[in-house]
Protein backbone atom coordinates (compact mmCIF):
# COMPACT_ATOMS: atom_id res chain seq x y z
CA UNK A 1 0.00 0.00 0.00
CA UNK A 2 0.85 3.59 -0.31
CA UNK A 3 2.28 3.25 -3.95
CA UNK A 4 1.33 6.30 -6.29
CA UNK A 5 1.11 5.60 -9.88
CA UNK A 6 0.50 8.05 -12.64
CA UNK A 7 0.08 7.47 -16.91
CA UNK A 8 -0.98 9.70 -19.56
CA UNK A 9 -3.31 7.93 -22.34
CA UNK A 10 -4.13 10.27 -25.42
CA UNK A 11 -2.77 13.23 -23.64
CA UNK A 12 -5.05 12.90 -20.85
CA UNK A 13 -3.96 12.08 -17.12
CA UNK A 14 -5.19 9.14 -15.07
CA UNK A 15 -3.85 8.74 -11.40
CA UNK A 16 -4.14 6.08 -7.95
CA UNK A 17 -3.54 7.02 -4.39
CA UNK A 18 -4.02 3.54 -3.32
CA UNK A 19 -2.88 4.99 0.15
CA UNK A 20 -5.91 7.57 0.20
CA UNK A 21 -7.88 5.53 -1.96
CA UNK A 22 -8.06 7.51 -4.23
CA UNK A 23 -8.56 7.68 -8.67
CA UNK A 24 -8.22 10.88 -10.47
CA UNK A 25 -8.82 11.78 -14.21
CA UNK A 26 -7.45 15.32 -15.13
CA UNK A 27 -6.84 16.13 -11.64
CA UNK A 28 -10.56 15.70 -10.81
CA UNK A 29 -11.66 13.37 -7.87
CA UNK A 30 -13.12 9.88 -9.97
CA UNK A 31 -14.54 6.41 -9.87
CA UNK A 32 -14.98 3.44 -11.18
CA UNK A 33 -17.69 0.80 -11.94
CA UNK A 34 -18.48 -2.22 -13.93
CA UNK A 35 -21.10 -1.40 -16.36
CA UNK A 36 -23.03 -4.60 -17.04
CA UNK A 37 -23.02 -5.00 -12.99
CA UNK A 38 -22.87 -2.10 -11.10
CA UNK A 39 -24.30 0.51 -13.03
CA UNK A 40 -26.89 -1.80 -14.29
CA UNK A 41 -28.36 -2.32 -11.04
CA UNK A 42 -27.97 1.44 -9.96
CA UNK A 43 -30.38 1.87 -13.26
CA UNK A 44 -32.65 -1.03 -12.44
CA UNK A 45 -33.11 0.36 -9.05
CA UNK A 46 -33.85 3.79 -10.37
CA UNK A 47 -36.78 2.55 -12.76
CA UNK A 48 -38.09 -0.13 -9.82
CA UNK A 49 -38.12 2.68 -7.35
CA UNK A 50 -39.67 5.60 -9.51
CA UNK A 51 -40.87 3.92 -12.41
CA UNK A 52 -39.87 3.53 -16.05
CA UNK A 53 -41.25 6.84 -17.40
CA UNK A 54 -40.14 8.71 -14.28
CA UNK A 55 -35.88 6.95 -14.13
CA UNK A 56 -35.99 8.18 -18.12
CA UNK A 57 -36.92 12.13 -17.07
CA UNK A 58 -34.46 11.57 -14.33
CA UNK A 59 -31.71 9.96 -16.13
CA UNK A 60 -32.23 12.95 -19.34
CA UNK A 61 -32.28 15.62 -16.82
CA UNK A 62 -29.25 14.55 -15.15
CA UNK A 63 -27.43 13.84 -18.15
CA UNK A 64 -28.42 17.73 -19.19
CA UNK A 65 -27.28 19.05 -16.42
CA UNK A 66 -24.49 17.36 -16.34
CA UNK A 67 -23.18 17.99 -19.94
CA UNK A 68 -24.40 22.02 -19.89
CA UNK A 69 -21.40 22.00 -16.80
CA UNK A 70 -19.18 20.36 -19.41
CA UNK A 71 -20.20 22.80 -21.93
CA UNK A 72 -19.79 26.31 -20.11
CA UNK A 73 -16.65 24.76 -18.84
CA UNK A 74 -14.96 24.71 -22.09
CA UNK A 75 -17.06 27.94 -23.54
CA UNK A 76 -15.02 30.17 -20.98
CA UNK A 77 -11.64 28.09 -22.10
CA UNK A 78 -10.07 31.26 -24.56
CA UNK A 79 -8.95 30.04 -27.73
CA UNK A 80 -10.53 27.41 -28.20
CA UNK A 81 -13.29 26.85 -30.98
CA UNK A 82 -16.74 24.89 -30.47
CA UNK A 83 -15.13 22.46 -33.04
CA UNK A 84 -12.10 21.88 -31.11
CA UNK A 85 -14.09 22.01 -27.89
CA UNK A 86 -16.07 19.13 -29.34
CA UNK A 87 -12.79 17.06 -30.54
CA UNK A 88 -11.41 17.67 -26.78
CA UNK A 89 -14.41 16.11 -25.74
CA UNK A 90 -15.55 13.30 -27.03
CA UNK A 91 -11.79 12.16 -26.81
CA UNK A 92 -11.78 12.83 -23.31
CA UNK A 93 -14.94 10.86 -23.11
CA UNK A 94 -13.45 8.06 -25.35
CA UNK A 95 -10.41 8.03 -23.02
CA UNK A 96 -12.66 7.77 -19.42
CA UNK A 97 -14.74 4.76 -21.31
CA UNK A 98 -17.83 6.15 -22.47
CA UNK A 99 -17.46 4.47 -25.85
CA UNK A 100 -16.70 6.57 -29.08
CA UNK A 101 -18.56 9.55 -29.89
CA UNK A 102 -18.34 11.03 -33.64
CA UNK A 103 -19.45 14.24 -34.25
CA UNK A 104 -20.30 14.21 -37.84
CA UNK A 105 -21.27 17.75 -38.80
CA UNK A 106 -21.49 21.02 -37.28
CA UNK A 107 -22.84 24.35 -38.08
CA UNK A 108 -21.98 27.52 -35.34
CA UNK A 109 -24.20 29.20 -37.31
CA UNK A 110 -27.82 27.24 -37.58
CA UNK A 111 -26.16 25.51 -33.80
CA UNK A 112 -26.93 22.36 -35.38
CA UNK A 113 -25.14 19.21 -35.23
CA UNK A 114 -25.57 15.68 -35.76
CA UNK A 115 -23.40 13.24 -33.87
CA UNK A 116 -22.90 8.93 -33.73
CA UNK A 117 -22.47 7.27 -30.20
CA UNK A 118 -21.25 3.75 -30.86
CA UNK A 119 -20.84 1.07 -27.41
CA UNK A 120 -21.31 3.75 -25.19
CA UNK A 121 -21.35 2.85 -21.52
CA UNK A 122 -25.40 3.44 -21.57
CA UNK A 123 -25.95 0.97 -24.57
CA UNK A 124 -24.15 -1.66 -22.56
CA UNK A 125 -26.40 -1.31 -19.35
CA UNK A 126 -29.24 -1.36 -21.91
CA UNK A 127 -28.20 -4.18 -23.50
CA UNK A 128 -27.61 -5.97 -20.12
CA UNK A 129 -30.98 -4.73 -19.05
CA UNK A 130 -32.48 -6.77 -22.28
CA UNK A 131 -34.06 -3.43 -23.27
CA UNK A 132 -35.07 -2.77 -26.96
CA UNK A 133 -34.82 0.79 -26.31
CA UNK A 134 -31.81 2.66 -25.99
CA UNK A 135 -31.73 5.57 -22.97
CA UNK A 136 -31.66 9.11 -23.56
CA UNK A 137 -29.03 9.87 -20.95
CA UNK A 138 -25.90 10.08 -23.31
CA UNK A 139 -28.06 12.23 -26.10
CA UNK A 140 -29.28 14.59 -23.55
CA UNK A 141 -26.12 15.12 -22.21
CA UNK A 142 -24.56 16.04 -24.94
CA UNK A 143 -27.53 18.49 -25.75
CA UNK A 144 -26.28 20.02 -22.14
CA UNK A 145 -23.00 20.22 -23.70
CA UNK A 146 -23.62 22.39 -26.67
CA UNK A 147 -26.35 24.25 -25.29
CA UNK A 148 -23.41 25.29 -22.92
CA UNK A 149 -21.01 25.85 -26.00
CA UNK A 150 -23.78 27.66 -28.04
CA UNK A 151 -25.13 29.94 -25.09
CA UNK A 152 -28.59 28.52 -26.51
CA UNK A 153 -31.01 25.87 -25.32
CA UNK A 154 -30.16 22.69 -27.63
CA UNK A 155 -32.40 19.49 -27.49
CA UNK A 156 -32.24 16.39 -29.65
CA UNK A 157 -34.04 13.62 -31.55
CA UNK A 158 -32.24 10.28 -31.89
CA UNK A 159 -33.15 9.32 -35.52
CA UNK A 160 -31.79 5.51 -34.87
CA UNK A 161 -30.50 3.72 -31.64
CA UNK A 162 -27.80 1.02 -31.82
CA UNK A 163 -29.85 -1.59 -29.43
CA UNK A 164 -32.34 -1.85 -32.49
CA UNK A 165 -29.48 -3.86 -34.28
CA UNK A 166 -27.73 -0.35 -36.22
CA UNK A 167 -24.17 0.26 -36.00
CA UNK A 168 -24.16 3.08 -34.29
CA UNK A 169 -26.57 5.27 -32.31
CA UNK A 170 -27.22 8.57 -34.25
CA UNK A 171 -28.73 11.80 -32.90
CA UNK A 172 -29.61 14.96 -34.64
CA UNK A 173 -29.59 18.13 -32.33
CA UNK A 174 -30.83 21.65 -32.63
CA UNK A 175 -32.32 24.88 -30.89
CA UNK A 176 -35.31 24.36 -29.44
CA UNK A 177 -37.91 26.05 -26.39
CA UNK A 178 -38.45 22.18 -25.39
CA UNK A 179 -36.09 21.69 -21.98
CA UNK A 180 -35.68 19.47 -19.10
CA UNK A 181 -37.66 21.85 -17.21
CA UNK A 182 -40.89 21.58 -19.39
CA UNK A 183 -40.10 17.51 -19.53
CA UNK A 184 -40.54 17.34 -15.70
CA UNK A 185 -43.52 19.40 -15.81
CA UNK A 186 -44.59 17.12 -18.51
CA UNK A 187 -44.55 14.17 -16.15
CA UNK A 188 -45.93 15.90 -12.98
CA UNK A 189 -48.85 16.49 -15.03
CA UNK A 190 -49.10 13.26 -16.75
CA UNK A 191 -48.19 11.78 -13.29
CA UNK A 192 -51.36 14.07 -12.28
CA UNK A 193 -53.69 13.56 -14.72
CA UNK A 194 -53.29 9.81 -14.22
CA UNK A 195 -53.78 9.75 -10.38
CA UNK A 196 -57.24 11.92 -10.94
CA UNK A 197 -58.04 9.32 -13.38
CA UNK A 198 -57.54 6.67 -11.14
CA UNK A 199 -59.55 8.78 -8.28
CA UNK A 200 -62.83 9.52 -10.90
CA UNK A 201 -62.67 5.56 -11.58
CA UNK A 202 -62.56 5.26 -8.29
CA UNK A 203 -65.33 7.42 -7.52
CA UNK A 204 -67.29 6.19 -10.15
CA UNK A 205 -67.26 2.71 -9.08
CA UNK A 206 -68.34 3.55 -5.51
CA UNK A 207 -71.14 5.69 -6.51
CA UNK A 208 -72.34 3.21 -9.21
CA UNK A 209 -72.15 0.91 -5.97
CA UNK A 210 -74.00 3.52 -3.46
CA UNK A 211 -76.55 3.68 -6.25
CA UNK A 212 -77.71 0.47 -6.24
CA UNK A 213 -77.16 0.37 -2.52
CA UNK A 214 -79.94 2.98 -2.47
CA UNK A 215 -81.83 1.60 -5.53
CA UNK A 216 -82.32 -1.17 -3.01
CA UNK A 217 -82.77 0.74 0.03
CA UNK A 218 -85.41 3.03 -1.07
CA UNK A 219 -87.64 0.69 -2.74
CA UNK A 220 -87.71 -2.35 -0.13
CA UNK A 221 -90.07 -5.21 -0.74
CA UNK A 222 -91.50 -6.09 2.19
CA UNK A 223 -93.28 -9.96 2.45
CA UNK A 224 -95.39 -9.85 5.55
CA UNK A 225 -97.85 -12.63 5.15
CA UNK A 226 -98.84 -14.37 2.87
CA UNK A 227 -100.56 -12.33 -0.17
CA UNK A 228 -99.50 -9.27 1.35
CA UNK A 229 -96.67 -7.25 0.60
CA UNK A 230 -95.06 -4.04 1.88
CA UNK A 231 -93.60 -0.85 0.71
CA UNK A 232 -92.55 2.07 2.59
CA UNK A 233 -91.98 5.63 0.68
CA UNK A 234 -88.90 7.32 1.93
CA UNK A 235 -87.91 10.97 1.82
CA UNK A 236 -87.78 12.74 -1.60
CA UNK A 237 -88.75 11.00 -5.11
CA UNK A 238 -87.30 12.51 -8.35
CA UNK A 239 -87.76 10.94 -11.60
CA UNK A 240 -85.11 8.27 -11.24
CA UNK A 241 -85.85 6.99 -7.67
CA UNK A 242 -89.69 6.97 -9.27
CA UNK A 243 -88.99 4.98 -11.94
CA UNK A 244 -86.57 2.42 -10.47
CA UNK A 245 -89.35 2.12 -7.27
CA UNK A 246 -92.24 1.51 -9.57
CA UNK A 247 -90.44 -1.15 -11.94
CA UNK A 248 -89.22 -2.54 -8.64
CA UNK A 249 -92.19 -3.71 -7.39
CA UNK A 250 -94.48 -4.31 -10.48
CA UNK A 251 -91.36 -7.01 -10.78
CA UNK A 252 -91.84 -7.81 -7.63
CA UNK A 253 -95.36 -8.60 -6.57
CA UNK A 254 -96.20 -11.56 -9.33
CA UNK A 255 -93.17 -13.36 -7.29
CA UNK A 256 -94.74 -13.03 -3.81
CA UNK A 257 -98.13 -13.49 -5.44
CA UNK A 258 -99.31 -10.54 -3.51
CA UNK A 259 -103.13 -9.53 -3.44
CA UNK A 260 -102.53 -6.17 -1.41
CA UNK A 261 -99.97 -3.80 -1.90
CA UNK A 262 -99.37 -1.74 1.31
CA UNK A 263 -97.71 1.59 0.62
CA UNK A 264 -96.52 3.08 3.90
CA UNK A 265 -96.38 6.95 3.83
CA UNK A 266 -95.02 7.34 7.35
CA UNK A 267 -91.48 8.10 6.03
CA UNK A 268 -92.47 10.75 3.09
CA UNK A 269 -90.60 14.13 3.11
CA UNK A 270 -93.14 16.66 5.07
CA UNK A 271 -92.43 18.24 2.01
CA UNK A 272 -95.13 16.21 -0.24
CA UNK A 273 -95.12 17.83 -3.84
CA UNK A 274 -97.51 16.70 -6.36
CA UNK A 275 -95.10 14.72 -8.28
CA UNK A 276 -94.60 12.77 -5.17
CA UNK A 277 -98.76 12.07 -4.76
CA UNK A 278 -98.42 11.37 -8.54
CA UNK A 279 -96.06 8.70 -7.90
CA UNK A 280 -98.45 7.16 -5.31
CA UNK A 281 -101.44 6.80 -8.03
CA UNK A 282 -99.39 5.59 -10.43
CA UNK A 283 -97.73 3.09 -8.29
CA UNK A 284 -101.42 2.03 -6.90
CA UNK A 285 -103.08 2.24 -10.64
CA UNK A 286 -100.06 -0.75 -11.99
CA UNK A 287 -100.60 -2.53 -9.38
CA UNK A 288 -104.38 -2.75 -10.11
CA UNK A 289 -103.40 -4.24 -13.94
CA UNK A 290 -101.82 -7.12 -12.24
CA UNK A 291 -105.05 -7.86 -10.12
CA UNK A 292 -103.23 -6.45 -6.82
CA UNK A 293 -105.44 -3.79 -4.81
CA UNK A 294 -103.17 -1.19 -2.73
CA UNK A 295 -103.76 0.40 0.62
CA UNK A 296 -102.37 3.45 1.98
CA UNK A 297 -100.56 3.65 5.60
CA UNK A 298 -99.44 6.19 7.54
CA UNK A 299 -101.45 9.73 6.31
CA UNK A 300 -101.34 12.00 9.08
CA UNK A 301 -103.52 14.66 9.49
CA UNK A 302 -101.08 17.17 7.86
CA UNK A 303 -99.84 14.65 5.24
CA UNK A 304 -103.98 14.34 4.43
CA UNK A 305 -104.28 18.11 4.07
CA UNK A 306 -101.24 18.19 2.06
CA UNK A 307 -102.43 15.26 -0.27
CA UNK A 308 -105.90 16.98 -0.76
CA UNK A 309 -104.13 20.36 -2.15
CA UNK A 310 -102.39 18.30 -4.85
CA UNK A 311 -105.51 17.82 -6.89
CA UNK A 312 -104.90 14.33 -6.99
CA UNK A 313 -107.44 12.21 -5.76
CA UNK A 314 -106.01 9.34 -3.94
CA UNK A 315 -109.68 8.80 -2.41
CA UNK A 316 -110.33 5.32 -4.30
CA UNK A 317 -107.61 3.61 -2.03
CA UNK A 318 -108.48 2.12 1.09
CA UNK A 319 -106.30 4.98 4.10
CA UNK A 320 -105.54 3.74 7.10
CA UNK A 321 -103.78 5.93 10.26
CA UNK A 322 -100.91 2.65 10.95
CA UNK A 323 -99.45 -0.29 9.21
CA UNK A 324 -101.32 -2.54 11.87
CA UNK A 325 -104.71 -1.01 10.35
CA UNK A 326 -103.85 -1.99 7.14
CA UNK A 327 -102.47 -5.10 7.26
CA UNK A 328 -105.59 -6.28 9.77
CA UNK A 329 -107.67 -5.04 7.12
CA UNK A 330 -106.51 -6.99 4.32
CA UNK A 331 -106.11 -10.26 6.30
CA UNK A 332 -109.98 -9.29 6.98
CA UNK A 333 -110.44 -8.83 3.36
CA UNK A 334 -108.94 -12.05 2.25
CA UNK A 335 -111.25 -13.67 5.09
CA UNK A 336 -108.40 -14.26 7.54
CA UNK A 337 -107.50 -12.69 10.98
CA UNK A 338 -104.60 -12.75 13.26
CA UNK A 339 -104.91 -14.88 16.39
Amino acid sequence: MGEKKNIDIGGLSFAWDLEKGQFSFEGEDAILFWISSAMKTLFDTIEEISGEEAASVVLETTGFRQGLVVGEYFQNMKGVTVFEAAELITDTYASAGWGKTTIKYLNPESKTLSAELKDSWEHKINVAQKKTKGGNFLPAHYAGIFTGLFGTNIWYKVIQHQIEGHECTTVEYFPSNIDITQNIHQLARRKEAQKIEHLQKVVAEKTAELKDLIKKLSSPIIPVLEGIVVVPLIGKYDEDRTEDLIVNTLNNLPKHQANYLVLDLTGLDKELTEYTASLIEKLGAAASLIGTKTILVGISADLGLVISETHIDLSKYDCFQTLQHGIHYALAQSGRSIV
